[in-house]
C-alpha cells in the first residue's frame, strides 16, 4: 500500500462521505487541504479580485464552487470586501447578476448599483441613517449608485434628496517634508515578511506588509493616519526629519516598526 493511500485511509473517520473507490478513480483530490472543509483562502481572495471585472473567470470559479458567490476577503485592517461588493463598487452589473443568480446575498450597495430604487428606499425607511454606511474601501453608498450609470439614476436622485449618503473622509494635506520623513521600510520582527513599507504615490501615502496588499492612508494631522476602509485603526509616525518608528493600533493589536 502506498504512503499516499495509507494517508488517505487514515482520514476515513473524518471523511465518511468519501469512498476509497472514488479516490482511486480520481474523483476526489488526493491532497486534503489543511483548512478543509473551509474553502482555500487564496481561492476566496481570487474570487473577490476577479469579481471586479473578469466575468469569464467568475463563471469558471462558480461552476466548480457555487458557494464562492459569497466569498469575502480582508484586504487589511478589517477592510472586508465580498465578491458582490467588488462588482458593486465598480459598477459591473454583469458580474453582480452572475453572483446573485448563484446565491450571493444582496445588499443595499448592490441594490444601489443595480438601480433598485424601491429596495434602497425600503432600507432607508427601515433603518434611518443607513445611507451613511460605507462599503468596501470606505466607498459611499452614493458612489455605488453613481457607478451604476444610467440604470441607477433614480437611486442617485433619491440618495441626493435624503442626504448623508456621500460622507467625506478627513484627509489633511501632507508637506513634502512629512512625505519624505515617513517613506521607508520599518521592521517589526525578524521574519522575512515582518516589514512595513510606506510609499508615496500619486494618490498619497500607502502602507504595505511584505506579501500583502498596499493600503492607502488618510492623514488626520500630525503624522497620524488611518487606512482606507478602516476608520478605527491608527497609524502614527515619530517626529523628526526622518521618522524612525511607526506604530499601528488595530483594536487590541499594537505593532511597532522601526527603521
Amino acid at each position: 500500500m502506498s504512503v499516499l493511500r495509507r494517508t488517505f485511509l487514515s482520514l476515513a473517520p473524518i471523511l465518511p462521505l468519501v469512498s476509497t473507490a472514488s479516490f482511486r478513480q480520481g474523483a476526489v483530490s488526493n491532497i486534503v487541504p489543511s483548512n478543509f472543509p473551509s474553502h482555500d483562502p487564496e481561492v476566496s481572495r481570487e474570487m473577490v479580485a476577479v469579481s471586479h471585472g473578469n466575468a469569464a473567470r467568475v463563471r469558471e470559479l462558480l461552476s466548480n464552487r457555487p458557494a464562492l458567490a459569497n466569498a469575502s476577503w480582508d484586504w487589511g485592517y478589517g477592510d472586508w470586501e465580498s465578491a458582490l461588493g467588488a462588482a458593486s463598487h465598480v459598477g459591473n452589473q454583469e458580474i453582480a447578476r452572475l453572483l446573485l443568480a448563484a446565491g450571493a446575498r444582496p445588499t443595499i450597495f448592490s441594490a444601489a448599483m443595480l438601480g433598485q430604487v424601491e429596495t434602497v428606499r425600503a432600507f432607508v425607511a427601515a433603518s434611518p441613517g443607513v445611507q451613511k454606511t460605507r462599503g468596501p474601501h470606505g466607498l459611499t453608498l452614493l458612489s455605488h449608485a453613481r457607478a451604476g450609470g444610467a440604470a441607477a439614476s433614480d437611486v442617485v436622485k433619491f440618495l441626493e434628496s435624503v442626504g448623508d449618503a456621500d460622507p467625506r473622509y478627513t484627509n489633511e494635506p501632507l508637506t513634502d517634508g512629512d512625505k519624505a520623513a515617513i517613506a521607508g521600510v520599518y521592521a517589526f520582527g525578524p521574519g522575512l515578511t515582518e516589514r512595513l513599507t510606506v510609499a508615496i504615490g500619486e494618490r498619497g501615502p500607502s502602507i504595505q506588509r511584505d506579501g500583502g496588499a498596499p493600503r492607502g492612508l488618510l492623514h488626520l494631522g500630525a503624522r497620524v493616519f488611518h487606512p482606507i476602509g478602516a476608520e478605527a485603526v491608527r497609524i502614527r509616525f515619530s517626529a523628526g526629519d526622518r521618522a524612525e518608528q511607526v506604530t499601528v493600533e488595530d483594536g487590541g493589536v499594537l505593532v511597532v516598526g522601526k527603521r
